[in-house]
């Protein structure tokens, strides 16, 4: 008996979502499926992640209950979309579309560095890099913007130190299904954002919320 993908969908997005699926990250990165977006394109999928320090290996593959009771404040947060659109959009150059966006505080002393947002940007084509994904040939219509926000503390707040909130949003175009390694390239991203050391001392698997709820509700468009 041979299986192909839920009805109405199409088969290139299955594709892409069964290679999402197939992909292990770093123990320090959470995922969760999120409320896709659904008027910019027919079919999405969304997935917030959160890099927490320490995490011990396997913790991704615990009930989503537990992590109520190991709650911790992330170094970094995320969203991680994939929208496909079988007609293609002219914007795209394509007919999917990997919408990606990081959130990190940095140290104060970084707000002053006019180079940071050159920096920033620049971690997003390394991390490509590593993936193995290649702008022009793997990637197209690459682009993005580096925000960053200083934040100072007055009157009964005073006391509090600095902080620095970067913010980096990214999109670009696949030129395949092979969606994992667009995953990666995030992932990378976001911990490099959070300061995590590049050099893995474990990986852990997709969260298994992600895979059995993509099975129930396709993650899909109207």
């Amino acid at each position: 008996m041979t299986s192909g993908p839920p009805t109405g969908v199409p088969v290139d997005f299955a594709a892409a979502l069964a290679d999402l699926r197939r992909q292990a990250l770093r123990a320090e990165v959470r995922l969760t499926e999120i409320p896709a977006p659904r008027r910019v394109a027919p079919f999405s999928v969304a997935l917030a992640g959160d890099v927490l320090a320490g995490a011990p290996p396997g913790r991704a593959d615990r009930d989503a209950d537990d992590d109520h009771d190991h709650a911790e404040e992330p170094l970094a947060t995320g969203r991680f979309v994939v929208l496909h659109d079988p007609a293609g959009q002219e914007a795209w150059h394509g007919t999917f579309r990997v919408v990606t966006l990081v959130r990190a505080t940095l140290e104060p002393e970084m707000a002053a560095d006019p180079m940071l947002a050159d920096v920033a940007w620049s971690w997003v084509g390394e991390c490509l890099e590593s993936a193995g994904l290649v702008p022009g040939t793997s990637t197209v219509a690459d682009g993005g913007t580096v925000t960053r926000v200083l934040s100072q503390s007055y009157g009964a707040l005073a006391g509090t130190p600095d902080a620095v909130d970067l913010e980096i949003r990214a999109s670009w175009t696949p030129l395949d299904t092979h969606l994992g390694t667009h995953l990666r390239a995030w992932a990378a991203l976001l911990t490099m954002a959070a300061g995590v050391p590049p050099l893995p001392e474990g990986v852990a698997a997709l969260t298994r919320r992600f895979t059995d709820r993509s099975r129930q509700r396709h993650t899909v468009g109207p």
